[in-house]
């Protein structure tokens, strides 16, 4: 019978050396992706805040809405809302062309540098998660009024900032308040929706 010499494998310090390492690189994995997550929100609620003050700013500006503004045809050559005192509908596919008062809301702002963009375009602006911003009045959740809309949104992160920036109850959240959802996200364990804020 032969006998191998000078066998050598790993030692238990190596293997335990070897699993440290392998520990750090996940965690650091698992921290870079909660730092990735993290900042994707606050982006979110930058954008939502920006859009609300250039909505604000136009307001100041122009004593309309931007979309319901009667004068903007006068103004840029684009096509004039009716001045109720509402952005018309809400609509988060606007195409370029499109002339109804939640689209042309976005040319409105584009044209007068209350936002970035393709001036000669309505079409909506995007948002981290993929989706887009939609600006209107119609009914979420029951209550008609004035919204931005942020589709796409996954459902974790609709619950953070309903709790976050209006009512704090995660059981009816998402249809009350001023930050409301296209569904329930509370009970969700998955999913985007559509994150409703009032303006």
């Amino acid at each position: 019978m032969k006998t191998i010499r000078n066998q050598k494998g790993f030692t238990l310090v190596e293997l335990a050396i070897v699993l440290v390492i392998i520990g750090l690189i996940l965690g650091a994995v698992l921290k870079g992706q909660e730092l990735i997550n993290s900042a994707r929100m606050k982006r979110l609620q930058n954008l939502e805040k920006e859009i609300n003050a250039a909505i604000n700013t136009y307001m100041d500006k122009y004593g309309k809405y931007p979309g319901d503004d009667n004068a903007m045809n006068a103004r840029w050559g684009i096509t004039d809302g009716n001045n109720n005192g509402q952005i018309a509908g809400l609509t988060t596919t606007c195409a370029a062309g499109t002339t109804t008062e939640t689209c042309v809301a976005w040319r409105a702002l584009r044209l007068s540098n209350m936002v970035s963009g393709d001036s000669t375009s309505a079409i909506n602006p995007n948002n981290p998660y993929g989706g887009v911003v939609g600006i209107g009045n119609v009914a979420v959740q029951g209550l008609t009024t004035h919204w931005i809309g942020l589709t796409n949104v996954p459902y974790d992160v609709c619950e953070i900032l309903d709790q976050q920036y209006d009512d704090g109850t995660p059981a009816a959240g998402y249809n009350s308040g001023d930050v409301r959802g296209s569904g329930d996200y509370n009970t969700a364990t998955s999913g985007a929706y559509t994150l409703y804020f009032r303006f």
